[in-house]
C-alpha cells in the first residue's frame, strides 16, 4: 500500500494545478519519462512526456477541461484521487459536470501511469 504523504499529495495537486493551468511543463515534472495517460476523451492511452503533451495540446484546441481534486485515498498499490471534473467546449457550454476517479501509480516520487476508473464509494470518502 503506498504511503500517502504530505509529499505524495503535494506532486499530485501539482499536476492537477498544472494542468488547469496548461502549464505542461510544470505538470509534466511530476511524471515519469516514460509515463501511461489515458486518452480520456478519445480512447486508449499514450506514453511518454512528449505524446502526453501532443494530446494535451489536441485536447485544449478542442474541449476546456478543469478537474479538481477532492480527496486522495490508498488503493491498492496506487493512490485513487477524487476529482470534480467540469468539461466546457470552446464557447464555454457545459458538457460535463462530474465526479470521477483518478488512480495513481507512482515510482521512485513520480506519475508513472495514471487511469480514469469510478469514484470511491461512500464508505471510502472522508
Amino acid at each position: 500500500m503506498p504511503n500517502l504523504t504530505a509529499s505524495t499529495i503535494e506532486l499530485l495537486r501539482a499536476a492537477y494545478t498544472g494542468f488547469n493551468a496548461r502549464d505542461t511543463a510544470a505538470a509534466l515534472a511530476t511524471m515519469t519519462a516514460d509515463v501511461a495517460w489515458p486518452r480520456a476523451f478519445k480512447g486508449g492511452f499514450v506514453r511518454g512526456q512528449e505524446a502526453v503533451r501532443a494530446y494535451w495540446t489536441e485536447q485544449w484546441g478542442e474541449i476546456n477541461p478543469h478537474v479538481e481534486p477532492l480527496a486522495f485515498h490508498p488503493d491498492g498499490g496506487c493512490i485513487l484521487v477524487e476529482v470534480h471534473q467540469v468539461v466546457r467546449d470552446l464557447a464555454g457550454a457545459v458538457l460535463a459536470d462530474e465526479h470521477v476517479g483518478h488512480r495513481f501509480t507512482l515510482e521512485q516520487g513520480l506519475i508513472q501511469k495514471m487511469e480514469v476508473c469510478a469514484p470511491p464509494s461512500p464508505d471510502r470518502r472522508a
